[in-house]
């Protein structure tokens, strides 16, 4: 099973990171967590074959999660796609979806695709299979705009993945992440309070209560990036894979 991200960056591009798009795939899974207004041109820079994906989780309605999907769907339709697609996210995700299509791409929400695709709203707690891939959401905390914001803990191949999303301390994270073969976390700042983000001395206190076995961190601001080569964790960087 492996991890590859995609793009890792913050909403601003910082140090020219592409935005949240994280590939897992493994002998029965192959998905996407998040899709920002980048992840296609990263996605083909990187020669990853987006037929092959079955699954994309969004995590919450902010651009540099979701403004992806209309350039992904778009690109699938015109590559002659066949092969169904699931996307889930945020309880609203029915209309938010065709909206951005709308504004993106004007009449091409209502272009009947190839393809299957199926959109499912989740709810906070409550499991989902879709094929060999058990998600549990869990709401966590990013302001008022853009939500409902979910973090996902991931059963697949024997593995368990969480992604935080964006959002501030929320003790939904200790179930979310527990014992978790890796915890992708946002980290926006070393210890500044910036609400609605996480600082990465936020996280360290709540980390032994977590006890994840890997915690990788991403969505860093400038401030983060400067100081990733001084800290005792793995932060996520474009293009970089995690194998399990």
């Amino acid at each position: 099973m492996q991890v590859r991200f995609v793009g890792c960056g913050d909403a601003f591009g910082s140090g020219g990171r592409f935005n949240t798009c994280f590939h897992v795939t493994g002998a029965r899974v192959n998905l996407l967590i998040d899709c920002g207004a980048s992840s296609l041109p990263a996605m083909k820079q990187l020669g990853i074959d987006r037929d092959a994906i079955d699954l994309i989780l969004i995590t919450h309605f902010h651009g540099d999660h979701f403004a992806g999907l209309p350039f992904l769907l778009l690109d699938a339709q015109f590559s002659r796609r066949t092969r169904p697609l699931t996307i889930a996210g945020p309880q609203g995700i029915e209309a938010k979806l065709p909206q951005l299509m709308e504004v993106m791409f004007e009449h091409s929400s209502k272009t009947k695709q190839r393809f299957d695709l199926s959109v499912v709203a989740l709810t906070p707690e409550q499991t989902r299979s879709f094929g060999d891939v058990t998600v549990t959401p869990y709401a966590v905390v990013h302001g008022e705009s853009g939500g409902p914001f979910l973090a996902y803990r991931i059963e697949a191949d024997g593995r368990i993945i969480t992604y935080s999303a964006d959002t501030e301390w929320t003790d939904a994270l200790i179930p979310a992440a527990r014992d978790a073969d890796l915890f992708i976390a946002e980290a926006y700042t070393y210890d500044k309070m910036v609400k609605n983000h996480l600082s990465l001395k936020v996280l360290e206190a709540h980390l032994p209560a977590i006890n994840a076995r890997r915690v990788v961190l991403t969505h860093m601001s400038d401030d983060m990036l400067g100081r990733v080569d001084s800290l005792p964790y793995v932060a996520a960087r474009d293009g970089a894979t995690i194998e399990f």
